[in-house]
């Protein structure tokens, strides 16, 4: 039998959300592993330093501007970088938004503002990237869950209702495209310390609470995260489809 292999040359990659923190970190570990590639953020500008640290490998980096809350960007943007690059194998669902506030205290705006994000936006990004990866009968979709995809968190209920949503289709969209070559799959980081979170760590009683729950006894570092993406996208992860990795140093172990 072959050896699996997580090797992804020749792959091509869309990587949303890809300017710093955690999508930088699966865009570089993607194109390490060999992987072309596409990433967006909100700004061009902002995506200057992946794209030279991607080229940086000897892979090959288009930088494209997206608002993922824009359905019709989204499946303008997918298709734009499909025909940039040749193809589409890879999607990585990693933009997203966090804002901590007192449930009674959430109003519309940031309800809407954190579900378009982190759950309609991603599901639109899947949509047209399903549609072409269809029609090539193959493609790995990963989508960028939550600890919050399975408890819940005070002051962070659109976040959680958002990444929960988004478990429920990573399954769904999983159980119905399989047929079609396409696997659907997430990653669910635990603690990482990025300029989103950052105003949670600044608070040291906060960050011993944390770390005496997490059994490794550590926050995340992002390079953790990029074999997990690097894996669910390659050929070692076939008969996988439908699940959540969580990267958490243990935490939901052992709770």
């Amino acid at each position: 039998m072959p050896r699996p292999t997580f090797d992804l040359s020749g792959r091509r990659a869309l990587v949303t959300g890809a300017s710093r923190g955690i999508g930088q970190s699966i865009a570089l570990a993607l194109a390490e592993a060999g992987a072309d590639l596409a990433i967006t953020a909100r700004s061009v500008d902002a995506l200057g330093e992946t794209k030279a640290r991607i080229e940086a490998t000897g892979r090959r980096a288009l930088t494209l501007a997206q608002d993922v809350r824009d359905v019709e960007a989204c499946g303008r943007v997918t298709a734009e970088a499909a025909v940039a690059l040749g193809g589409l194998d890879i999607l990585v669902n990693n933009a997203g938004f966090e804002s901590v506030s007192p449930s009674l205290d959430v109003d519309e705006a940031l309800w809407d503002q954190i579900l378009s994000t982190n759950l309609k936006g991603a599901f639109f990004c899947a949509q047209a990237a399903g549609r072409i990866m269809a029609e090539a009968g193959q493609g790995s979709i990963i989508n960028l869950c939550s600890l919050t995809s399975y408890v819940g968190i005070p002051t962070a209920v659109p976040y959680g209702a958002s990444k929960s949503g988004l478990l429920g289709v990573t399954r769904a969209l999983a159980a119905e495209w399989a047929p079609k070559g396409i696997r659907v799959n997430a990653i669910a980081p635990g603690y990482f310390r990025t300029a989103m979170t950052e105003v949670f760590y600044e608070n040291e009683d906060w960050q011993a609470t944390m770390l005496a729950k997490i059994p490794q006894g550590r926050f995340g570092r992002e390079s953790d995260i990029g074999g997990v993406a690097v894996f669910l996208a390659s050929d070692a992860a076939a008969y996988i489809n439908g699940h959540c990795i969580p990267v958490d140093g243990g935490y939901l172990a052992s709770i």
